[in-house]
């Protein structure tokens, strides 16, 4: 069948056949490195901006110490993890997610908490966000949504049509919709502030049983937002207010810090929990998986050069150390990928080699050359493997813990749905103040899209997850709600 202009189409003209989906095994997955069409999107859409980041462009970091204050060995035999009071140093990035570098701190957004853990058994990498979930759950969707935030190609500007017309076409993002236009989707400062891994993950002990595993650091400085007005009221006046917050209060020894908690799932729970545990816009109820204490987070030192320390910091989750494992999750499984190709692109090959990205143990592999390569290069040393003049080989002790995986390759999507009841839920736990507000920031954002359709869809969308939400949006933008929703 030959191809026409509204065909989507592969860079080599291929027509796509499912854009929605990537090519798993199984429902569940994980995805398969098949999937050409999905590799070709991501490597492609990690080297659209040059030199700053594509997303996470603006952000501000520190150095600090994780102190372990709850014995979890049980759980996972990674080294940093493994005794009470054990410290270990890390390095902390925190940005915007859409705006591009001199944009403003207090903007309606996501914000980025990724933290790098110095471990004796090499760097871990903790790549989250403040909220607990996201907007998509496949990797696939991922560079489609971004072009959303950003500029317009032909105007240059912001394009509200372009971020709403994505959102109600796609139902998954409802959830992280109604954090970001609550009173959460701006932070006061990156100090008040929680963070989350988003991902599920798994832990896996020194006996090879594991659990899977979500993690929450909790503020300690306490929860602050900033209203719809303040935050343009800031962004006016200073533009760079997070940033100089965090720097000022480290600065004069006012030291932030956050406990970090985890929830506990056994394996066998993913078969039977009432949503898939790892779609990324879900949350496991803490009532089902309780908090557990793990250590604490203190930030301590200011970097003494934030282009060498904060912009070519490199943070993937796909870092791991043995005892912390991947999951299924589809976005996830996209990020593993995606993340250390833009360092490669951005920073280059080496990025690793750093110093602000170097391991505080020994690095010993076989890679050798690239662009900026500042070492020995490995010397006169044998540069491959298996060799027999005694160089590095791997432990089979350290392999990543298995997990079964059956299906038909094909591209195919979760098998859980229902895109309303946490959302709903939400609403519903919010005060009437916090709604009101809500509904507020919700009107302000959708009133410049032009089109009525796409207003009336995601009008739809809100009524679903709960009908006062809904009539409330529509009355806000004079519309009504459809009857057949």
């Amino acid at each position: 069948m030959s191809n026409n202009k509204n065909t989507l189409t592969t860079s080599w003209g291929a027509p796509v056949g499912d854009n929605q989906n990537s090519i798993t095994a199984g429902s569940r997955g994980p995805t398969l490195i098949q999937d050409v069409h999905l590799l070709e999107k991501l490597a492609h859409f990690n080297r659209e901006r040059v030199p700053e980041r594509v997303v996470h462009a603006k952000g501000a970091g520190a150095h600090g110490y994780f102190e372990v204050t709850n014995d979890v060995s049980k759980y996972t035999k990674a080294d940093f993890l493994s005794e009470v009071g054990k410290r270990t140093p890390l390095f902390v990035r925190f940005s915007t997610v859409a705006g591009e570098n001199g944009s403003a701190d207090s903007v309606r957004d996501p914000r980025g908490f990724a933290v790098k853990f110095y471990t004796d058994e090499g760097n871990y990498d903790l790549v989250g966000n403040n909220t607990p979930v996201f907007f998509i759950r496949d990797a696939i969707k991922f560079p489609d949504f971004i072009h959303t935030q950003k500029r317009h190609p032909k105007t240059h500007l912001k394009n509200p049509n372009a971020v709403w017309d994505f959102w109600s076409l796609s139902p998954e993002s409802l959830h992280q919709v109604t954090i970001l236009m609550s009173d959460r989707g701006i932070p006061a400062t990156y100090r008040h502030m929680h963070g989350f891994g988003s991902h599920t993950f798994k832990w896996t002990n020194a006996d090879g049983d594991g659990v899977w595993v979500k993690y929450h650091f909790k503020t300690e400085q306490g929860i602050k937002n900033l209203t719809e007005e303040a935050g343009t009221k800031i962004a006016g006046e200073n533009p760079d207010y997070h940033t100089e917050d965090l720097f000022n209060a480290i600065e004069k020894g006012d030291y932030p810090a956050w406990k970090l908690y985890v929830q506990i799932m056994p394996l066998e729970d993913a078969d039977t929990y009432r949503f898939d545990p790892f779609d990324v816009t879900k949350v496991w109820s803490q009532k089902d998986y309780p908090l557990i204490e793990v250590g604490r987070m203190v930030l301590n030192k200011n970097p003494e050069n934030y282009f060498a320390e904060v912009e070519q910091a490199t943070f993937s989750p796909g870092t791991l150390v043995p005892g912390i494992d991947v999951s299924p999750d589809k976005m996830l499984q996209g990020r593993l990928f995606a993340y250390h190709d833009a360092h490669r692109y951005r920073v280059g090959a080496n990025h690793h080699a750093l110093p602000i990205n170097r391991a505080r143990n020994e690095v010993n592999n076989y890679q050798r050359d690239g662009q900026m390569r500042f070492d020995d290069n490995g010397g006169g040393s044998v540069y491959y493997e298996p060799n027999s003049a005694g160089g590095p080989a791997e432990n089979p002790e350290d392999k990543q813990a298995a997990y079964p995986v059956s299906g038909v390759a094909e591209s195919v999507a979760y098998d859980h749905n229902d895109h309303y009841t946490q959302a709903g839920d939400l609403y519903r736990l919010m005060s009437e103040e916090e709604r009101t507000r809500l509904i507020s920031n919700i009107v302000g954002a959708m009133g410049p899209v032009e089109s009525d359709e796409i207003k009336q869809r995601q009008i739809e969308h809100f009524y679903k997850a709960d009908p006062e939400y809904g009539q409330r949006v529509a009355e806000g933008l004079g519309l009504s709600v459809k009857q057949e929703v």
